[in-house]
């Protein structure tokens, strides 16, 4: 199954250290990374000579990176925007720097207990400029549907990309924040499937939201990857763990839970094994 995709994954949740990092990705025969954090440093901190060194490694290593995985959007809708926008016009040049026209990118938090339609017009205004600003430098804008934040559910993820998709927008699909949400994954499949670009691996269950590894879960992560199959998806599989404590977590979640597993290289281990088994599956 989907015998012509590629997995890829967030090798930061293996190790701080890039180099550990790459050490087990070669140790599972993968071949790609979704560069998030490398040696203690979000991607978004990175210098331009920063990333090519890192580039460099991970050229000498038979690494590719397949997207960044940008913190743009992540932020609350209520904040300064402008110096946000300075920080997405560099993720632009570090996606050059590591030779992907992918970013994965969010539609900012809306305030607790609002209404986001109340934001709609700020979010719509703000991503307008990025996607300008995309199509300009020839760069792919990949919005992640995540907990909280105005694309958090399947409509209004369909609606965002109803707006802007194109060659500059499309859509990663993450199982676990829509059964985080509270949202069913065929039915959000079935709304996002003419967006989808890019798939993030990970699984939740329903009714505590713990991530488990793919297939062990609710997001239905088999019958999914199945349609994908049929349909000829030859994309991206991003493996994000999520089972283990890694550095950063903090910064990636609201109220994080304390994740069972404490080694990084175990977990995205079982996490790799898990996803295998899937694709073994006909």
């Amino acid at each position: 199954m989907l015998e012509n995709t590629r997995i890829t994954g967030f090798a930061d949740e293996i190790h701080t250290d890039l180099m550990v990092q790459v050490r087990l990705l070669k140790e599972l025969k993968l071949e790609y990374i979704e560069f998030r954090s490398g040696n203690g440093k979000n991607i978004a901190d990175y210098t331009i000579e920063e990333a090519k060194a890192a580039m460099t490694y991970l050229k000498e290593n038979g690494i590719k990176v397949s997207a960044l995985g940008s913190p743009i959007g992540k932020i609350k809708i209520t904040e300064d925007f402008e110096p946000h926008f300075e920080t997405f016009k560099r993720v632009v040049e570090l996606a050059k720097v590591f030779e992907t026209p992918y970013i994965r990118m969010f539609s900012f938090y809306i305030p607790n207990g609002e209404e986001p339609s109340l934001y709609r017009e700020e979010v719509f205004k703000r991503i307008r400029s990025f996607l300008n600003y995309a199509k300009e430098h020839k760069v792919v804008l990949l919005h992640e549907n995540e907990k909280d934040i105005y694309g958090d559910n399947a409509v209004r993820c369909q609606e965002l990309l109803r707006e802007f998709y194109g060659d500059h927008f499309k859509c990663t699909f993450d199982f676990a924040n829509f059964v985080q949400c509270r949202q069913d994954t065929l039915e959000a499949y079935n709304l996002l499937k003419p967006y989808v670009e890019y798939i993030h691996i990970k699984d939740a269950l329903w009714d505590t939201g713990e991530v488990v590894p793919a297939g062990e879960g609710d997001g239905k992560v088999l019958e999914i990857l199945r349609r994908l199959d049929s349909e000829g998806y030859q994309g991206y599989l991003s493996l994000e763990p999520h089972l283990a404590e890694f550095a950063g977590l903090k910064s990636l979640e609201q109220n994080v839970k304390k994740r069972e597993l404490t080694d990084g290289e175990v977990s995205y281990t079982i996490a790799f094994h898990a996803l295998e088994k899937l694709l073994k599956q006909n």
